[in-house]
């Protein structure tokens, strides 16, 4: 794995520390419930984009095989839509691997009207309530400038 420096010796209690970071970005007006929709579906598309991110799958102690999940930690930073609209502004400046939800994805119920909601309106003036980014620890970090920990 070329974007992390993992313990070497595979089973030891050293932690692992990562080069890269996946953070996911959510509006502070968003309801509980979509906070949670929204994490679940801007994370949802970087394994198809960055395969990297993608471990091991899982498997349990009788063998029942589980899919796999992210490798590393998501964090999930929350902010206003003007924080939001910079670091989609940033990450696409820094060609970082992003995703978006738009307040338009609440009224749609499936992926093809997802993409034409979204299609349909152009970059700057997206309603932006999610953005999740990918990429370089420092870069990353430089996206969500002006954003908190969610609480």
């Amino acid at each position: 794995m070329g974007n992390t420096h993992e313990n070497a010796s595979g089973g030891g209690t050293a932690p692992v520390r990562f080069d890269t970071k996946v953070a996911v970005l959510l509006r502070d007006d968003l309801e509980t419930w979509q906070r949670l929709n929204v994490t679940a579906f801007l994370v949802s598309g970087l394994g198809t984009a960055a395969p990297e991110v993608i471990g091991e799958p899982y498997e349990d102690a009788d063998a029942t095989a589980y899919l796999p999940m992210l490798r590393q930690p998501v964090l999930v930073f929350e902010g206003a839509k003007e924080t939001l609209t910079a670091a989609h502004t940033k990450a696409l400046s820094r060609s970082l691997k992003a995703a978006v939800f738009t307040s338009d994805l609440f009224g749609t119920g499936n992926d093809r009207d997802n993409r034409a909601a979204v299609r349909a309106v152009g970059r700057d003036a997206l309603d932006l309530v999610g953005l999740a980014v990918y990429g370089p620890r420092n870069a990353v970090d430089k996206v969500l400038k002006g954003a908190r920990m969610h609480p």
